[in-house]
């Protein structure tokens, strides 16, 4: 598998020139007595990277939850190209163009993979009793899931292959594409290459950095420091519900990143 490509046109170090497609203001979270999140501000812009690191409890997941629409934030507001939206449920965040990921993929392994690939926009045949029946359109899903895989480089062999016949790093691409074929602003992506192999690590990273050529963000909560390192334009440190520090890619080393997630280095 071939390196990842020179991704200079998101340089830390040169200028913004476009609007950020996603704002966050002050977003926070309580569930009863516990403050899950507070006081966290961010942008992102297009085709960027920007990575989330913390340790476990640190508030990733409920940020997460914010920006898929799976949680409504208790303080604060997200903007959309600049206008407040408010996600009530996961279906207004796919509205806007924002896809999420997450580690158990949700996929349906006794499906093929180009059924997975319209899992919830199966497509009818127009024609005959099809159009009463509302029979799958099968050839036209399997065309379609075969374009929408060669538009980010990821090949299977056959896309009526069941599944659970994949392997993992190939269930992981398969997951992402689906995102990516629906999302128009930002991928969100929960631990894509946890409990991965070192070749597939690398497929998944490869798959990334394909995404955020395509001028769509990818927002990357990850463990793992050395591929954050490698691939984010951006890493945003939580502790304790809140966003310490946000580090330009050419700022940061484990070293530093680690002192920050432990509470060793004051932001």
């Amino acid at each position: 598998m071939a390196a990842l490509h020179d991704h200079s046109a998101n340089a830390p170090d040169e200028p913004r020139t476009q609007a950020p497609i996603l704002r966050a203001e002050g977003l926070g979270k309580t569930y009863g007595g516990l403050t899950a999140l507070s006081d966290v501000s961010f942008a992102l812009d297009p085709g960027e990277v920007l990575a989330l690191v913390g340790d476990n409890g640190a508030g990733k997941s409920t940020l997460l939850s914010i920006l898929s629409g799976n949680a409504v934030p208790s303080t604060g507001r997200l903007l959309i190209d600049g206008t407040e939206t408010h996600f009530r449920r996961p279906a207004d965040a796919t509205e806007v163009g924002i896809a999420t990921v997450y580690q158990d993929l949700a996929l349906a392994l006794d499906l093929n993979v180009a059924d997975n690939l319209f899992l919830g926009r199966e497509v009818s045949l127009r024609r005959g009793l099809g159009r009463w029946i509302r029979w799958l359109d099968s050839s036209k899903m399997v065309a379609d899931a075969q374009t929408a895989l060669q538009d980010i480089h990821i090949r299977i062999p056959d896309l009526r292959t069941e599944t659970r016949r994949l392997s993992g790093g190939q269930r992981q691409a398969i997951a992402i594409a689906r995102a990516v074929t629906w999302c128009r602003r930002a991928l969100l992506l929960d631990e894509p290459t946890a409990a991965l192999g070192v070749e597939q690590q690398r497929e998944v990273l490869n798959l990334i950095d394909r995404v955020r050529r395509k001028g769509i963000a990818v927002i990357l909560v990850s463990h793992q420091l050395p591929h954050v390192l490698e691939i984010a334009d951006r890493i945003a440190v939580l502790r304790r519900g809140r966003l310490v520090a946000v580090l330009q890619r050419d700022e940061a080393t484990t070293e530093r990143l680690i002192a920050l997630i432990t509470g060793l280095e004051a932001a």
